[in-house]
C-alpha cells in the first residue's frame, strides 16, 4: 500500500465542507512530518509470531510448526518470555490475553494481578497522609498476587490443543541451557544491579554475578537460570498447582516473610484468572475489539477513536499541527474521564456504556477550539452526568495461525523488572503492580497517572490498567492484531498505530516505528520522541499554548496485518529486541 503524508499546505487548499475539515491555521509554513525510513517489513503466507525477543518469537513459531494453534503459541511465548525478557516476561507478574477464533469466537481473559487480603486503602501513606516515596514501586511491599501461571492454565484448558508440557518444556530448556543477552538486555542488568543487591537477600543469582565476578554484563554473554528452570518444572508437571501450590508457594511465602510482604499461601490459593466480555467499536469501517476494565486501555482506545473518526487526519497530514492539535485534545478529555470513573468492575460500577455513547463523545469533543488553540488541561474535567464511582516495561506479543485464529496479549511485571524482587530458590522476578492502584486520590504513581476512588487498594481487587491488546476486522475477516507496553503511554500508542496504518497508510513495520506523541491530560504536555515533529510543527503548536516534552523512546509496538491476498506482514518495534517469525 502507498504511504500517504500530506502537507499541511496541501491540506489547506482542500474543500473544507463540513465543520470536521476545519482549516489549518498558518499551514502555507508548516509541513506534515514524514517518519523516517523503516526496515522492510516481514511477511508470512501461513501464521506469524511477533514478541519483544528472538527466542521466544523461535519458541513460538516451532510450536506452530508442530501443529499447535495460535493459544499453544501464545501460551509457550509467556514461559519463554519468563526466561528470556526478565525485564517484562513473566511468571511473576499477570496480564491481558484477547483472543478471536477462526469462527469469528472471542474472548478476553484477565490474569492481572490482585491485591493480598492484608492489603488496607492507605498502605502507602504516612501518619500525615502523604505518599511515601518508592513504597509501593520496589520491594515487597508492592507486589501483588501473580495471575500469570493461572491465566496460561485457563487459556490452554479452554483453547489449547497441544499438551500442556510440550508448551512448558521449550521456557525449561532456555533457562536451563542459558540465554545469551543483547546489547539491551546487558546495559538493563547493569543499570539495576544496585537494586537487585538492596532487595534481595543475598546477591541473585543469574541476575547478578554470583561468582564474585563484578565486571558488567556485556553482549553475547550466557546467562543460566538454574532455579527458574526448576520452577517451570513443577509447572510444566503440575500445572497451576505447581506455582500456586508446594514448593513455589512455600518459596514465595518465606520471600514475602524475609521483606515483610503481605502475600500468603492463602492468597496464592485463591488466585483466579477470570474471563470478560470484550469490547467493541468501530472505526474507518473496521471493528476494533479490545479489552474491559479493569484495563482502562479498551474504554480510553475506543473512546478516542469515536472522537476522531469524524475529522480527516489523513489530508491533515501525519503529525502536521492541525492532526496533533485533533489527537491531543481528544486525549486529554479521555485521560480526564480515566482518573475519574475507570476500576475493577467487580468492586463498583463502571460506566463502560455511557463512556462509549457516541452522543457523550461528541460532545467531549465540541468543546476543543476551532482555530487549533489548546485547551488547558486545568480547564478540562471528566465529562458529567456519569455515575461516580506503569518505567514502561510491560510487553506484548501477537500470534496468528494457519487456521486464522488470532492473539493479542499484553504481559507485564509494570516497572522494569518489577519490584526487583526474586524470590529466592525459585529464580523469578516478582512484580510491583500495587503502585497502579491509587495510593491517594489525585495523587500520581509512577508513570503521572492520578487516580480516584474508583481504583483504591482493596483486598482481592485488581488495580487498573492502561493495557490495549486489540484485534480488528473487518466484514467478519481478521485484518489487524496489535499492541503495545508503555505504561500509560500504550492506550495513545495503539490508537496511533491503528491510526498510521488506516490513515495514513502505513505498512506494520512503519506503523509500528514510528516516531511517538502522547498527552494524558496530567501533566499538561505533549511528550515527543524525536523526529515526531518537524521543528516548525512545534513552534506553531507552541504558538497555540502546547507545551512540548521532547522526550526518549517508549513502548514496543507489534502489528500484524492480513493483506488483501491473505498473507500476513508483521511489523516488530524497533526499539528494542523484538522479533517477527513466520512460515
Amino acid at each position: 500500500m502507498k504511504v500517504r503524508f500530506y502537507p499541511v499546505a496541501l491540506a489547506a487548499l482542500l474543500s473544507c465542507t463540513t465543520a470536521t475539515r476545519t482549516a489549518v491555521p498558518e499551514a502555507a509554513a508548516v509541513l506534515a512530518a514524514t517518519p523516517p525510513t523503516a526496515a522492510a517489513p516481514v511477511t508470512a503466507t501461513k501464521a506469524m509470531v511477533i514478541s519483544a525477543h528472538p527466542e521466544a518469537s523461535r519458541i513460538g513459531l516451532e510450536i506452530l510448526q508442530k501443529g499447535g494453534n495460535a493459544y499453544d503459541a501464545a501460551v509457550a511465548v509467556q514461559f519463554a518470555l519468563a526466561v528470556c525478557f526478565p525485564v517484562a516476561g513473566n511468571i511473576g507478574g499477570g496480564g491481558f490475553l484477547l483472543y478471536r477464533g477462526a469462527d469469528g469466537t472471542e474472548g478476553a481473559l484477565d490474569f492481572r494481578e490482585t491485591a493480598p487480603a492484608a492489603a488496607t486503602r492507605d498502605m502507602y501513606l504516612d501518619a500525615q497522609g502523604n505518599v511515601i516515596a518508592g513504597r509501593s514501586t520496589a520491594g515487597h511491599l508492592a507486589v501483588g498476587i501473580p495471575g500469570t501461571v493461572a491465566g496460561m492454565e485457563v487459556v490452554h484448558k479452554k483453547l489449547g490443543k497441544l499438551p500442556w508440557a510440550d508448551l512448558v518444556q521449550p521456557a525449561l530448556d532456555l533457562a536451563a541451557r542459558g540465554v545469551r543477552l543483547t546489547a539491551k538486555e546487558a546495559a538493563g542488568f547493569n543499570r539495576v544491579r544496585p537494586e537487585f543487591v538492596k532487595y534481595n537477600a543475598s546477591v541473585a543469582p543469574a541476575y547478578v554475578r554470583a561468582d564474585g565476578e563484578t565486571r558488567p554484563w556485556q553482549e553475547g554473554d550466557v546467562v543460566q537460570y538454574p532455579d527458574l528452570a526448576r520452577t517451570l518444572q513443577r509447572i510444566r508437571d503440575k500445572g497451576r498447582a505447581g506455582f500456586y501450590e508446594g514448593e513455589t508457594a512455600t518459596l514465595i511465602v518465606a520471600e514475602m516473610k524475609r521483606g515483610n510482604g503481605l502475600i500468603t499461601k492463602q492468597d496464592l490459593q485463591g488466585y483466579q484468572a477470570k474471563w470478560r466480555t470484550p469490547l467493541h467499536g468501530q472505526y474507518r469501517g473496521y471493528d476494533v475489539l479490545t479489552f474491559p476494565p479493569p484495563s482502562s486501555g479498551g474504554v480510553a482506545l475506543l473512546q478516542m477513536l469515536q472522537m476522531l473518526e469524524p475529522y480527516d487526519l489523513g489530508k491533515a497530514g501525519w503529525h502536521s499541527p492541525q492532526a496533533v492539535h485533533w489527537l491531543t485534545e481528544a486525549e486529554r478529555r479521555v485521560y480526564a474521564d480515566r482518573a475519574t470513573y475507570l476500576g475493577d468492575p467487580d468492586f463498583g460500577r463502571v460506566p463502560v456504556a455511557q463512556l462509549l455513547n457516541p452522543k457523550y463523545n461528541r460532545q467531549r469533543m465540541s468543546t476543543i477550539h476551532a482555530n487549533g488553540r489548546a485547551t488547558p488541561s486545568k480547564e478540562v474535567t471528566a465529562g458529567s452526568g456519569l455515575p461516580g464511582y506503569e518505567s514502561d516495561q510491560t510487553t506484548h506479543y501477537n500470534v496468528v495461525d494457519a487456521q486464522g485464529n488470532a492473539v493479542s496479549c499484553t504481559t507485564t511485571l509494570n516497572g522494569a523488572y518489577g519490584s526487583k524482587v526474586v524470590v529466592a530458590g525459585a529464580g523469578f522476578l516478582l512484580n510491583n503492580e500495587m503502585d497502579d492502584f491509587s495510593s491517594k486520590p489525585g495523587t500520581p504513581n509512577s508513570y503521572g497517572l492520578v487516580g480516584g476512588v474508583a481504583n483504591a487498594i482493596t483486598p482481592g481487587k485488581r488495580m487498573l490498567s492502561s493495557m490495549t491488546p486489540a484485534l480488528l476486522t473487518k466484514n467478519g475477516k481478521l485484518q489487524m492484531a496489535i499492541g503495545t507496553p508503555g505504561g500509560s503511554t500504550i492506550i495513545t500508542s495503539v490508537l496511533q498505530g491503528i491510526i498510521n496504518t488506516l490513515d495514513y497508510g502505513m505498512n506494520a513495520q512503519q506503523a509500528v516505528a514510528a516516531p511517538r506523541l502522547h498527552h494524558q491530560w496530567l501533566p499538561d504536555q505533549i511528550d515527543a520522541e524525536e523526529k515526531a515533529l518537524l521543528p516548525a510543527a512545534a513552534d506553531t503548536l507552541r504558538r497555540r499554548g502546547y507545551t512540548i516534552n521532547p522526550g526518549g523512546k517508549w513502548g514496543r509496538m507489534e502489528e500484524i496485518r492480513v493483506l488483501p491476498d491473505g498473507r500476513l506482514e508483521g511489523g516488530a518495534d524497533p526499539r528494542g529486541d523484538d522479533t517477527t517469525r513466520g512460515y
